[in-house]
């Protein structure tokens, strides 16, 4: 599974853009439509203040969260 990291790229450290595998910068719109077609299982979408997001389904790791630190 090709793993998803946000870029932190908005205002508020908000992901505005994602990078996906060897796929750069994809804009969160796509991300969140691919995510809804299934493209993307093991991620989901989330809304926050009437926007979606990318998230990574709940595991106990850490190392393959969207926002990685």
């Amino acid at each position: 599974m090709t793993r998803i990291k946000g870029k932190n790229d908005g205002p508020g450290g908000r992901n505005e853009h994602y990078d996906i595998g060897e796929r750069k910068n994809v804009p969160r719109r796509n991300v969140v439509a691919e995510i809804k077609r299934g493209e993307h299982p093991g991620a989901h979408v989330v809304k926050i203040n009437g926007r979606e997001y990318a998230r990574d389904n709940p595991d106990r790791s850490k190392a393959d969260n969207v926002n990685r630190k």
